[in-house]
Order: C-alpha cells, then sequence, then structure tokens
C-alpha cells in the first residue's frame, strides 16, 4: 500500500470514528498518532511529535481570543440583552410584512455580532421570539423555523467561532476573517428578510394561521408604542459593545484578542449595570467558558496534530495534483469542496467539519492561487447550512428542545428552515463568483 493510499484511508477511519460515536478530538489524536507510527515505522516519531503538537499548537498569544470572545457571549447572554433587542426590532417593524420575522432576523444580527455562537443564538430567541410571534398569529412550526435559520448569523457575523478556528487551521489573520464575514453577513441577512417577506406574500398559509386577522392585526394603530427613551436605553448597550468591540478591531486600535478583552470586560460592565449577575450565574458563565474554551483548544491541538500527519503522509499536494489533473480551475475546485462540506454538514457537527477539511483543502487552494479568506468565508457558509440540514441539523434540534413544544415536531422545523437554506445556497454561489464581496474591506 503507498503512502498516498494509505493517507486516504486513515482519513475514512478518521470520518468512520467520528461517525461511531467517538469524540472528534479523540478521534483526530488517534488517527494521527497512528498514521505517523506507521507511515514513518517509528513510534517514538509519533510521541515526540505529539509532545511538540501539544506545546506549539496553542503555545501564542492569539489563542487568548477564544476564551475572552466566548466569556463575553455568555455574559452577553446572561444579561437579557437579546430579549432588548428582539422588543426594540418588534416595535420598529411591527406594520411590516411578516414583521416579527424579519424582528427576529434583525435582533439575531445584532445579537451576532457580540456572540459569535449560533446555538447561543437559537437557545435565546427561542425562549424570546417564538411564543411572541405564535401570540401574534404565526404558525408554531415556522416561528421556530425562523428562530433556527437566522441563529446561522452568529457564524458568519464577525466576532465568531469558526470564523476564529479556520483562521487558526488555515493560518491567516483572524482580524482578517472578521472583515471579511461582514459583507457576507449582511447579504445573508438581507436574504433573509427579503425570502421572509416574499414567503409571507407568496405562501400566506405557510407563514400565518389566519393571514386575514393577522392583516388587520397589522395595520391596527391601537396599540401601546413603546417610548422612544425607553428603545435607546434598550438597544445602547449592545450597540455601545459592538462598537467598541468591532470599532476598534476594524480600526486597528485593538488586535484580535485585546478586542476579546475589552468585550468581556464592556459585556461584565452591562451585566453587573443590570444586576443580571449574582454569584451563582458568575460562576456559571466562568465554568462555561472554561468547559467551552478548553475543548475547543484540544480540538485545535488535534487538528494541529492530524495536519502534520497529513503532511507526512503527502496527501495535500497528492490531492493537488489529482485535482489539477482533473481539469478543475479555482473556481471548479471551490464549488467541489463546498459540495462535499454540503454532504458531510448532513452526518457531522460545523466544528468536525472544519478540523478535518481545512488542514486537506487550504494548502491545495493556497496553490492554485485562491484567497484563503475568500476560501474561509465560503467554508463558513457551507458550514453552516449543516447546521439546518437533517439528520443533524444542530441549531434546529437546539430550537426544538429549547421550545419544548409537543405540537411542534422536529420535522416541521426542518421543513420551515427549507426557504433558508435556499438564501443560505444563493449567497454561498455569489460569494464563491464574486470574491470582492470577501475582500471589500481587506
Amino acid at each position: 500500500m503507498t503512502t498516498l493510499v494509505f493517507g486516504f484511508v486513515l482519513i475514512g477511519l478518521l470520518v468512520a470514528l467520528v461517525l461511531l460515536g467517538m469524540q472528534i478530538a479523540y478521534a483526530l489524536f488517534g488517527v494521527a498518532f497512528l498514521g505517523i507510527w506507521l507511515i514513518r515505522d517509528n513510534i517514538g516519531l509519533a510521541f515526540r511529535m505529539l509532545e511538540l503538537t501539544a506545546y506549539s499548537g496553542i503555545a501564542d498569544y492569539l489563542f487568548a481570543t477564544i476564551p475572552l470572545f466566548v466569556l463575553m457571549g455568555l455574559l452577553v447572554s446572561v444579561s437579557n440583552v437579546g430579549r432588548d433587542t428582539f422588543e426594540v426590532a418588534e416595535e420598529l417593524l411591527r406594520r411590516m410584512i411578516c414583521g416579527l420575522g424579519v424582528a427576529t432576523v434583525a435582533a439575531n444580527t445584532i445579537f451576532a455580532a457580540v456572540t459569535g455562537v449560533s446555538i447561543a443564538s437559537a437557545a435565546v430567541f427561542t425562549r424570546v421570539a417564538v411564543p411572541e410571534m405564535v401570540r401574534h398569529g404565526y404558525r408554531p412550526a415556522f416561528s421556530a423555523g425562523t428562530v433556527a435559520g437566522s441563529s446561522v448569523l452568529g457564524m458568519l457575523i464577525p466576532p465568531s467561532l469558526l470564523l476564529i478556528i479556520y483562521g487558526v487551521l488555515a493560518e491567516v489573520s483572524i482580524g482578517g476573517m472578521f472583515i471579511a464575514g461582514v459583507v457576507p453577513g449582511l447579504m445573508l441577512a438581507g436574504g433573509f428578510v427579503a425570502m421572509l417577506v416574499c414567503v409571507t406574500l407568496l405562501f400566506p398559509r405557510f407563514v400565518l394561521t389566519d393571514p386575514d386577522s393577522a392583516r388587520e392585526r397589522r395595520l391596527d394603530r391601537d396599540f401601546e408604542r413603546m417610548p422612544l427613551r425607553v428603545m435607546i436605553g434598550k438597544l445602547i448597550p449592545i450597540l455601545l459593545l459592538v462598537l467598541l468591540v468591532l470599532g476598534g478591531l476594524y480600526t486597528g486600535f485593538f488586535t484580535p484578542t485585546e478586542a476579546g478583552g475589552i468585550g468581556a470586560f464592556g459585556a461584565l460592565l452591562i451585566a453587573l449595570s443590570r444586576r443580571s449577575l449574582d454569584r451563582h450565574k458568575l460562576w456559571q458563565v466562568m465554568k462555561q467558558t472554561g468547559v467551552i474554551s478548553v475543548s475547543i483548544l484540544l480540538l485545535l491541538i488535534a487538528a494541529s496534530f492530524y495536519s502534520r500527519m497529513l503532511a507526512i503522509a503527502g496527501l495535500p499536494n497528492a490531492i493537488a495534483g489529482l485535482v489539477t489533473d482533473s481539469g478543475f480551475g479555482p473556481l471548479g475546485f471551490i464549488f467541489f469542496y463546498a459540495a462535499i462540506i454540503l454532504l458531510m454538514g448532513m452526518i457531522l457537527d460545523s466544528t468536525s467539519i472544519l478540523l478535518i477539511m481545512v488542514p486537506i483543502a487550504t494548502p491545495i487552494a493556497q496553490g492554485m492561487g485562491i484567497d484563503l479568506m475568500h476560501f474561509g468565508i465560503v467554508t463558513v457558509l457551507a458550514v453552516e447550512i449543516g447546521l439546518l440540514t437533517p439528520p443533524f441539523g444542530i441549531s434546529v434540534f437546539t430550537v426544538h428542545n429549547t421550545l419544548n413544544d409537543p405540537d411542534v415536531s422536529v420535522e416541521q422545523i426542518f421543513a420551515a428552515t427549507l426557504p433558508f437554506i435556499g438564501v443560505m445556497l444563493l449567497v454561498l454561489v455569489i460569494v464563491a463568483l464574486v470574491p470582492s464581496t470577501v475582500t471589500v474591506f481587506l
């Protein structure tokens, strides 16, 4: 068996172990160790490379970005900022067609700019938006699907944990990835809004239980308006935090790590000022931050070890040769790669896909002259779609479990997210065809 064939066998073994239920970190460590040992016939070399990777894999100061942004997101979630953002969006968009659906997308867009985790958005807005949408005549399944569909914005609009992980794996600037994600993220949010309005106009009973009464309620002027002073008070904390973190990052005043520290401190001040953080909640936030951060950092060490095994096997160069010989140009390779990720998204979670695919694909993309930041946004967009596709669809399951409504099945929520998947596929194609959508601010 040649080294190349053996490398492909190891990748197949890795995917099989993950599908059988082994945690992705252990699968990466095990396959990488076995691969180095057998390829070089030297178990001592495998141990030495593991030791070297464990230290150098996360020794960089840049990796402090991860726990700091995780802490900021958790503190913002505890502060009920998501609820306030939705209430203001609901007030401003009350008279718009599918106003509460659009309000959910708008609130998710703003909330994504300070959390970076789709699952957090899904959990927060399931509790906040779904009951309000149902009360105003929206179908429960559509309401849950709208929350699940719009929650994926947290993975693209910076700061995003997926963008950070990709930046580390591909060895590109995390600050640059954040900037690259702005326009595609806004395109996605705008596409969701346009889709919600069109679906409501064309298929009102897919959205509303009683379209006629919903229209009367929407046009009714006899409702108590939220005072402007109250709206400003609800929005100021999150807008200041977004301006502080992203403004400082994009102007170059902060490095990504410094922006994470400033953001976490700002989120702490917001939580304290709202008196939403007692000793018990603070301990829970710190514990969750530690668990999430250590899990991600362990995954990154495992991915680095796996990348070294692939390099020893010569797999990236060999695959690059196969791609070149097959006649794929850069654009053809991007679409082929995106299709593989979409298929993997049906059976694996987002982080696992990145950890398996990025070490293989980025050397090939770089060799073909593809900008790695453009490639990264295409990657994250394709991975995001997996959050909504069955049978895995973690955002859908998060909404379903948080909602805990026996009348709303998982299948109904999956069906309600199909229009969102359509918009995401369209944005993916546009971004792949027009690299300037990513590089416009770089």
